[in-house]
């Protein structure tokens, strides 16, 4: 009787300490309406995401992370009824985030850390095939060696879904480039498509980009276009194309946040920890390895994450 009785009580002080917990962590959060972060169609976005959110929950948050379009979502965004984006890429995102910033809806939280390259790419061994490469010139007098049934004469450019934007038609005809762009349907379809390739040294042209691990994995090269400058997407009279815009590269840089204006207002502690996420291309490329190509799960990935780096997060959220 007496240790049922202690067990009783210890049950008794834990249900009665419970609350008074809850109450005190809850204290620090504004407010228990769902923070809703924006979840996209590539490993890397899904993993920034979800870190972000494992770190606001630990902070007390209620958050969702809702799928959306990655261009699309501003609208969302605009109007509150999605309220944080983690991955705006430099390279396809900047003119979506400037119009939606320009008129105040949207505010641009900073970097994650990350750096963006998104550009054409080529195994090393297609140089035999195309001498020249990398420069975008050589591809004037090869298109045929990137030929596929589907697309003969003409080269065949594989582009990312057609979603995520990029200009590559644009580009193509600026250039004057005999390709046809093939958009992928999925990240990982484009990325099957390129270890397929690589294994049967068979023709390929393809977006690739870093953070990633593809071009650590593959021995290849970006494409060297006209470097871009933002007239080129602006003014015809840029460039080697006096009739057009897009003669040139992408443009590189961050990997930017952005929210809705009213984040701050109504957490203002989580646009904080927001603020202060960073982490770095070699970090990310790890993580999107070990899911991509060892099979771990997002969950896992993001959760070794959080406990090996329980310093840094603390610190965002103020701990």
């Amino acid at each position: 009787m007496l240790k049922t009785h202690y067990l009783g009580t210890a049950a008794l002080l834990a249900a009665l300490a419970t609350p008074v917990l809850m109450t005190a962590a809850q204290a620090e959060v504004e407010s228990m309406d769902p923070i809703k972060l924006t979840l996209h169609d590539w490993t890397g976005q899904l993993i920034t995401t979800g870190l972000m959110a494992a770190v606001l929950e630990e902070a007390g948050y209620n958050v969702e992370q809702v799928q959306a379009d990655y261009l699309a979502q501003f609208a969302g965004l605009k109007t509150g009824d999605l309220h944080v984006a983690m991955e705006i890429w430099e390279t396809t995102g900047r003119e979506a985030m400037d119009e939606a910033t320009a008129g105040g809806e949207v505010v641009n939280l900073g970097s994650t850390g990350m750096q963006a390259i998104e550009e054409w790419w080529f195994p090393d061994y297609m140089k035999e095939a195309c001498p020249g490469l990398p420069d975008w010139q050589a591809l004037k007098g090869c298109a045929a060696a990137f030929a596929t049934p589907e697309t003969a004469p003409k080269g065949r450019y594989l582009g990312a879904p057609v979603t995520w934007g990029g200009f590559d038609e644009e580009r193509v005809a600026a250039l004057g480039l005999d390709f046809e762009v093939i958009h992928a349907g999925t990240d990982a379809a484009m990325f099957a498509e390129l270890e397929s390739a690589y294994q049967r040294q068979a023709p390929i042209l393809l977006w690739v980009y870093a953070p990633h691990w593809a071009p650590l994995k593959y021995k290849g090269e970006w494409v060297k276009f006209p470097p871009y400058e933002p007239a080129c997407y602006t003014d015809p009279a840029w460039g080697s194309n006096p009739d057009a815009t897009h003669d040139c590269a992408k443009p590189t840089g961050p990997i930017w946040k952005v929210a809705w204006k009213g984040v701050a207002e109504k957490w203002p502690g989580a646009a904080k920890a927001i603020e202060a996420f960073t982490i770095s291309n070699d970090e990310m490329g790890a993580m999107i390895s070990a899911v991509d190509l060892e099979g771990a799960s997002i969950e896992d990935t993001v959760a070794g994450w959080m406990d090996a780096n329980e310093t840094t997060w603390k610190g965002w959220i103020g701990q």
